[in-house]
């Protein structure tokens, strides 16, 4: 059990580490009342709670989404941020915060899309490790992995709203949050090599 439960600790760290800098760029948007709290920490565990019962179900050997094209999900957190640096530079210089971030119009459903996408990846990873433990095991792992989510948000919650981050970041703020999501977009899209792939089908 002990063994078990370092192993799956061990796996989400390794998985998830880049999703704590996504969670605190969210809570750092919740600190000016465009996305509630409560919303990033829903979205974060429905699409984590997503990923892996694709990858419960890839384990049992059904494929939802083919390997090869699972990187069109990295279109998901592009758009957002792509929307968001177009309403930045159309507010450039306007101090009224009332639509201060699309991610608020996303909610806990655009929360769960970034999440998704951003761990396209932890899919290939969980995948065999469910096919090849047993299933108490596998029980115990993702048990072990929901109670770490709670443990990512609050550690990106505390960074996130900060007071000395909050005021340090103020400046760019407005620039952060759609410049982090279109850069993990574009980065999703290009480390999984789903756009050659698009290029080598429609030529």
């Amino acid at each position: 059990m002990i063994g078990t439960i370092a192993a799956a600790v061990g796996l989400f760290a390794a998985t998830n580490i880049d999703d704590v800098v996504v969670l605190t760029v969210l809570f750092l948007a919740s600190t000016r009342g465009t996305l509630p709290g409560w919303k990033v920490v829903v979205g974060q565990y429905a699409g984590f709670i997503a990923l892996v019962a694709i990858s419960v179900l890839a384990a049992a050997g059904l494929t939802i989404v083919p390997d090869k094209w699972v990187g069109l999900l990295g279109l998901i957190p592009l758009g957002i941020g792509l929307v968001g640096l177009v309403r930045a530079l159309r507010r450039r210089g306007d101090d009224d915060d009332d639509d201060d971030s699309v991610v608020r119009a996303g909610g806990v459903l655009g929360v769960a899309g970034i999440t998704i996408a951003n761990g396209a990846d932890n899919i290939s990873l969980y995948t065999p490790v469910f096919r090849t433990t047993p299933i108490p095991d596998t029980v115990v792992t993702i048990a072990v992995f929901l109670v770490l989510v709670a443990v990512w948000c609050l550690v990106a919650r505390f960074v996130g709203t900060n007071k000395t981050v909050t005021e340090a970041l103020e400046k760019i703020e407005h620039w952060l949050v759609p410049a982090v999501f279109t850069g993990l977009g574009l980065y999703i899209l290009i480390e999984s090599g789903v756009i050659v792939r698009l290029i080598d089908v429609l030529s």
